[in-house]
């Protein structure tokens, strides 16, 4: 492809040219992710300090469990605040919708502390075998996995109001992940403490700790991989890039020969197109093609007159 005339690069916004970087239902969610916090840090100050009398690996480790939770949803409100707070300023280019997804790979890291450090606590308790007051530690167990249970319907609530067309909210994903974990903890701790109580299996306390780990490990490393994606621009459906091409390439003789794509907001993307063909056509004219069925904020195209036979790249 030769290229003799360029079409200077023109940024077409459509009608709604806006980041959507922090939408009304963030508060909402800021407000029930406070509720949660709130119920953690009062379970988790119970759990510490029953583990501690009574002697349990599996509830101390439950109560350690959502001490760290509470810190990682402290981190997930900071994300909503801060967000709300910087949503109208110019130094950030495309909004700062992706806090939540830094809150949320932030909150996956700390998951997977919390993996180790069971495994650690876990693996001591194996070695060092100590005797449990099984009666106490289960009735607070069950009170902690009521209030995992009373979180994650908190949380859920508020992300009920998902728009349609609206990408994940990774920072409420993680607060719901961080609470759903510390329900299965709170399971596996009871499990763990019946068949210590009916079956004299004490072993199982710690070993408990050790599949709680592993399962919270699984989750962490999911999370982090689909934040991390939103993060690196990353995260846009290639089938979305190819209906993109095949609706330009669809007109004329036009041939795209440089395509970027990557979300700008919550719902919006961001498209960058270099093309050429044989009869040019001002910027206005391509952007229309993609205007229908893409959720184009910002597009820049760019138009290159071809003048060999063949215009791809």
């Amino acid at each position: 492809m030769s290229t003799d005339r360029t079409i200077p690069s023109h940024t077409v916004p459509t009608e709604h040219q806006e980041h959507a970087s922090v939408g009304a239902d963030e508060g909402r969610r800021e407000r029930a992710t406070w509720g949660v916090i709130a119920l953690t840090l009062v379970t988790m100050v119970g759990e510490i300090a029953a583990g501690r009398i009574f002697n349990s690996m599996a509830l101390l480790a439950d109560g350690w469990h959502m001490a760290s939770h509470a810190a990682a949803l402290g981190i997930t409100v900071f994300a909503y605040s801060y967000a709300r707070r910087h949503r109208d300023n110019s130094r950030y280019a495309f909004g700062t919708w992706k806090v939540g997804a830094l809150g949320g790979f932030t909150s996956a890291v700390v998951l997977g502390g919390v993996a180790l450090l069971l495994v650690a606590e876990s693996v001591e308790r194996l070695l060092n075998p100590a005797a449990i007051a099984f009666d106490q530690a289960i009735l607070v167990a069950g009170i902690g996995l009521a209030v995992n249970l009373l979180s994650a319907w908190m949380l859920s609530d508020a992300g009920h109001h998902h728009g349609a067309g609206e990408a994940h909210d990774h920072n409420l994903r993680a607060a719901y992940a961080h609470v759903l974990t510390d329900a299965l903890t709170s399971v596996l701790a009871i499990a763990a403490l019946l068949a210590g109580k009916l079956l004299g299996w004490v072993w199982m306390d710690p070993l408990m700790g050790l599949v709680g780990a592993a399962i919270i490990a699984r989750w962490a490393v999911g999370l982090m991989r689909d934040t991390s994606r939103v993060l690196l621009d990353g995260d846009v459906d290639p089938e979305l890039a190819t209906a993109v091409r095949r609706a330009i390439e669809s007109h004329d003789d036009n041939q795209v020969v440089d395509l970027h794509l990557w979300r700008v907001g919550p719902r919006g993307l961001s498209a960058i197109i270099s093309l050429a063909t044989h009869h040019p056509r001002p910027p206005e004219h391509y952007k229309e093609l993609v205007a229908e069925g893409f959720d184009l904020t910002h597009v820049t195209i760019e138009v290159n007159r071809c003048s060999a036979d063949d215009c791809g790249p």
